[in-house]
């Protein structure tokens, strides 16, 4: 792929500069609706897991618009419109849009299909409990799927092992169950990171040489960057730690649909120079 646009060198090409003002305007909407009116425009726009009772599908692609804070949406549109206009300028406005959509839905789907996992084995490892519930069942419970409980519980799981036959207690942990359970499945996932991660991916396979300075000081190149970045993404999506409330999955998934697109593009490029 040519590394110079057929359109010439724009600062702020169109789309990047649209998806900016999109999100922006999003951002003090969501502020105004909150602030004037007590409404919590994330219920309705920000993407929830399908079990949900607040899940629609329109939010596979409104969710893209949505920011959780100032830093949140300030680190994204940076990002976006850093990367992003450079490849815009390379490929054009409709192939941006196209392949902004594509990367930020695949985020999505990914996101989604590890959610689906996740609350799979956090079912299979509840009713084993509930079959069997014990304090040290329910010490095995939490700290396999809700960790960051692990203190709190420490002196109600002793209480516990003191009465044991109090069905209280036992009453007690399902209701924190049923607590967690729905905070899981109706946690809203906000943000445009699953989409400009795949820009991030584009940026790299267009420019894998240009120089980007971690913290404006440590030269990298773009392609070491993108790889240390996605390293660093598995091994934080995989690791689940405790209070972590970054969607990892989200932005390997905006990188993976980005390098397949990419690819498929390279490829029918190539055949169409032989037909």
């Amino acid at each position: 792929m040519s590394q110079y646009s057929p359109i010439g060198f724009r600062f702020m090409p169109p789309a990047v500069k649209n998806i900016l003002i999109i999100n922006v305007l999003f951002f003090i909407g969501t502020m105004i609706a909150d602030a004037k009116f007590g409404f919590d425009v994330t219920d309705y726009l920000g993407l929830h897991y399908p079990e949900s009772t607040l899940f629609q599908p329109y939010q596979l692609l409104s969710h893209l618009f949505m920011h959780a804070n100032f830093m949140h949406l300030f680190s994204n549109m940076f990002a976006l419109w850093m990367f992003g206009a450079a490849i815009e300028n390379v490929w054009g406005t409709k192939r941006f849009v196209l392949f902004y959509l594509v990367t930020g839905l695949g985020a999505a789907g990914l996101h989604l299909l590890v959610s689906w996992y996740r609350i799979g084995e956090m079912h299979t490892g509840i009713i084993a409990y509930q079959n069997a519930p014990s304090p040290e069942a329910f010490s095995k419970l939490v700290i396999d799927y809700f960790p960051e409980f692990k203190s709190a519980i420490s002196d109600f799981v002793y209480q516990w092992s003191q009465h044991l036959g109090d069905s209280q207690f036992i009453t007690e942990t399902n209701s924190f169950i049923q607590t967690q359970m729905e905070g899981s499945i109706n946690v809203p996932t906000v943000g445009a990171s699953g989409a400009v991660f795949g820009i991030l991916l584009a940026f790299g396979m267009l420019f894998p040489n240009t120089m980007i300075y971690l913290y404006f000081f440590f030269p990298l190149k773009a392609k070491y960057f993108v790889m240390l970045y996605g390293a660093f993404e598995l091994y934080s999506g995989v690791a689940n730690q405790a209070g972590d409330n970054v969607a990892h999955f989200a932005h390997l998934g905006g990188m993976l649909f980005g390098f397949i697109l990419i690819k498929y593009w390279q490829n029918n490029k190539f055949k169409n120079k032989f037909q």
